[in-house]
This record gives structure tokens, sequence and C-alpha cells, in this order.
């Protein structure tokens, strides 16, 4: 009973947390249209399911494989493909959650544990109504798995820190090694331990020997997660990751090279998206919490300046060396300031007993992520988030807006007969959504092509002689009229056309002509 009463906020709490969690990632979770990203790692996953000499196929296009390889566990007891990967960030989104409230507690139960509890409870409703967070944990890609562990490898480091135990120190290295394992801005993770060391209680007699222990401990995770990342040698495509790697970044010796006005120019321009992303989804009342928190109890300067470290230090390297950018690139590094967000509600909640600005606090914490959320949940296409994620996920070319009216069609289509659908793509949304849900079918054939020219290629015009074929666009090409059209050169007939989301981009299935 003590036990129970001592914990009743969490016994209370954390089932109506779930609840919500649950509800606002699983209710209409296909209701968003498979995009690029999504069909590439579903269908690696559903490929290294029932091949396991494929267990490291995403290291062909230089990816980390973990989220592959827990995608692949899921589909195990999921039948749809998309759902199960999607299944995996929501998971992956509720371990996060959780997470943010053990490193609000954490860092700040030395005011009282009692408050520190109820910030690790805040912190974890901020985080299930996070319109960032709600966005990622209802796709079918890595973001949401990176945050997870840097959450936890954080809260994990905080503790290596404060008890200087083995036990801590090993936990931590299986963390950073998925972290490592998903993707290499897991890296990062390890980078940032020295600043740990701010956390670090001084005492004359014992300091050196404490800085000791924690370099010997934190060494042994380092060499933990290393050893974990060494596992990816086994693949003939380890290599890849590092060359993939430089698709997004530069490396030091790159930016060193380029001048200076090279370097100032990529530096204001990669600022200025990566600050109008982070505006855009930490929503400016946030922020100003985060600013708040610092004028707040300050013998919780160290433990605050901890956190926002967490952020600003691979902010900043984002913006130093990035060269192609996605708001996603920023969603692990807001985590940690959430519990400084939930630190301001707490202490205004408590210093200010008036109904009235107490439900000021409390309307300008939820109103405008509540807001989002409306949209994101219930009309995506034009939800209030960056243009860019708009694009790729639901308005423009990327989105998968018509993939499931056509497999639906081509499925019924086969009923009839043996098939040919030809994708513009080789890569890509297309032909791997078509893939994943009509590969198994044995009337069906599908081969991707590009780039689509001025004539129909002359295999294609051979196959439609034999057997019903068709040829999807999805995307722009030199010679199409808009995003989704064929060229008009091309002996086709239109079939169907779907849009995008509330884009000007189209899906549009043709039917070859067999007298050609």
């Amino acid at each position: 009973m003590k036990l129970i009463k001592k914990y009743s906020l969490e016994i209370f709490s954390l089932p109506v947390l779930i609840c919500v969690y649950l509800f606002t990632r699983l209710i209409a979770i296909l209701s968003i249209p498979i995009f690029t990203d999504e069909a590439i790692y579903t269908r690696w996953a559903q490929i290294a399911r029932f091949d396991s000499n494929w267990r490291f196929i995403s290291l062909t296009d230089g990816k980390q494989p973990s989220f592959i390889w827990l995608d692949v566990l899921v589909m195990k007891i999921v039948d749809d493909p998309l759902l199960a990967g999607r299944l995996v960030s929501v998971g992956a989104g509720l371990l996060t959650a959780v997470g943010v409230y053990f490193l609000a507690y954490e860092l700040f139960k030395k005011i009282d544990t009692k408050k520190s509890r109820i910030i690790g409870i805040i912190s974890s409703l901020i985080v299930v109504l996070f319109p960032f967070s709600l966005v990622y944990d209802r796709l079918a890609i890595y973001d949401s798995l990176v945050a997870a562990f840097f959450v936890w490898a954080l809260y994990f480091q905080i503790r290596l820190v404060r008890t200087l135990r083995f036990d801590s120190a090993m936990v931590l290295g299986f963390i950073l090694g998925g972290a490592v394992l998903t993707k290499s801005i897991g890296f990062l993770s390890i980078y940032l331990t020295p600043f740990l060391l701010l956390l670090l209680e001084f005492n004359k007699k014992t300091f050196k020997v404490r800085i000791l222990k924690f370099v010997i401990y934190a060494g042994i995770a380092t060499v933990m997660a290393y050893g974990m990342y060494a596992i990816l040698r086994l693949s003939p495509f380890f290599h890849i990751i590092a060359e993939k790697n430089l698709i997004f970044v530069q490396s030091p010796e790159e930016w060193l090279k380029l001048q200076h006005i090279d370097k100032y120019k990529t530096f204001i321009s990669s600022t200025r998206g990566l600050v109008d992303w982070f505006v855009s989804y930490f929503t400016i009342p946030y922020i100003v919490l985060v600013v708040v928190s610092f004028f707040i109890n300050p013998k919780l300067l160290r433990e605050k300046t901890v956190l926002l470290l967490w952020f600003i230090l691979p902010f900043l390297s984002l913006c130093v060396f990035g060269k192609t950018l996605y708001p996603r690139y920023i969603l692990f590094m807001v985590m940690p300031l959430i519990p400084l967000v939930a630190f301001s509600i707490f202490f205004l909640l408590a210093k200010y007993k008036s109904l009235v600005v107490r439900s000021v606090i409390v309307g300008i914490s939820l109103i405008t992520p509540l807001y989002m959320n409306y949209f994101i949940l219930f009309d995506f296409s034009k939800a209030p988030i960056p243009k860019l994620d708009l694009e790729q996920y639901i308005n423009g070319w990327p989105a998968g807006g018509g993939v499931a009216e056509s497999v639906n069609y081509f499925k019924e289509q086969s009923k009839k007969g043996p098939i040919f659908i030809a994708t513009q793509g080789t890569f890509g949304l297309m032909p791997a959504a078509y893939e994943i849900y009509l590969l198994g079918n044995k009337n069906v054939t599908i081969k991707g092509y590009w780039p689509t020219n001025e004539a129909i290629p002359e295999e294609i015009i051979q196959i439609a002689k034999e057997k019903p074929t068709y040829f999807v666009f999805y995307q722009d090409c030199q010679l199409c009229s808009f995003p989704g059209d064929a060229p008009d050169t091309w002996s086709l007939d239109k079939v169907a056309s779907f849009k995008k989301g509330a884009g000007d981009t189209y899906l549009t299935i043709y039917r070859v002509k067999n007298e050609q």
C-alpha cells in the first residue's frame, strides 16, 4: 500500500497518457499514403524477412539496419507491411514519452522528488501532444527511433555521471550501440559525453577520482557501442554508409576546403531553414517557456544547461556541416528541451494561484499544439507544419497519393490474367510501393524505367503486344505537361488519375496501346 500511495501520481496518470498517446498515434494511421522513404524501408524489411542473406539490405543505400530489423519482427505479426513499419515508430514514440519522464525526474529530483515526478509527467504529456512527434510517430521511417535512443542515452549518461556505477555504464553501452545501429547521428550522443562533467559534483578530496571513474565507465560504454557497430562490417556494403553520409553532411575536410564566403553562405542558408522548421514545430510558446526556465531556481542551472547543450550543439553542427536537410533531422535534438518547458509550466502554475492566470498558462501551452494536431490527424494536407514536410508526405511527388487505389485496380485486372506494370522510376516510391503489395501475385510483373524520354521503351511496346501493359507516372519529367503526366509523344490511354493531397501532382495510370 505504501508503494501505491507513493507512486499514486504515476499510477493514475500513466494509463491516461498511454491511452491518449495510442489514440493520437493509431487513429487513421493509414490515412496518410505511403511516401518514398517508407516504400524503400518497408520493401527492405519485406525482403529481409524472407531472406536472411539480406538482413543488412539497408546498407546497400548507406542506412543502418536496426529500424529494418524491428520492422521485420513486427511484420511477422502484422499483415499490412506499411502498418508494421509505422507501428515500430509508434512504439519508439512511446519509449520517448516514457524516457522524458525519467530524464526530467533524474535531472530535477534534487529540488524535490515529488516535484520532479510531476515535472516528468508534464514532460511526458507534452511529448504525447507534441505536433512534431505526432507527425513522425505515425510514419515508417527512422526518426522516432533515433529520438527514443537519444533521450534514453541522455538519461543513462546522467545516471552514470551521478552514480558512477558499472551497471549504468553497461546499460548505456547497449543504448549507445542501438543508437549508432539506427543512424550515424547516433554518434552525437557519444561525442557529447564530455559535457556531462558539468553535472559532476565537486569535492576537493574525491573530484579527481570521480573524474577518472567517469572517464573509465564512459569509455566502457563507448567501446561497447563501437563493438556493436562493428557487426555492420560483416556486410560488404559497410563502406556505403560513409559515402551516403557525405550526401547530407560535409566532412570536416570538405568543410575546410571551402572558401570563407561559401562557408558563410552555407551556414546562413542552413540556419535559416533549420530555425524556420524549429519554430514551426516547437512553436513560439514553447521557445518562450524554455527561456523562462533559466530564470527559475538558479540552483539547477547546470542541469538546464546540459539539456540546452544537447539541443544547441547538434543544431549548430547541422547548421555548419549540413548539405541536404529536412525538418525531421531536428526531431531528436528538440527532445531535451521538453523537460525545460515542463519545468516552466510547473513552477508558473505553482507560483500563480489565480484560476484565470493558471488557465492562461495552460491555454498558451496547449492551444497551438492542439490546433496543429487537429489538422495533422484529420486534414493533413493543410496542416500548419513546414511546407517541405507537406510536400514530402502528402502534397508532392514523393507522397504516395493514389498508390492504394492503383494497387486495388491492378489486383482486379490481374484476376483476368497476366499484366505488366511499368513505373516511372527505378528506386523509391516506384516501383517499391507496388512490389510491397503486388510482387507476390503471379499474374503481375513490375519493372521500373528511368528516365522517361521522348520515345516509349521498345521493351514495353513488345510486351504490350502480349498482355495488358500499364505505365504509371507520378512525378515530373522533361517532356511532361505537369507532374504525373505522360509525354505527349507516347501512345497511351489514360486509365485513372489520382491527385496527391492539396498539391498539383498526380499519380496517373496509363495503358499502353498494343497496336504500336
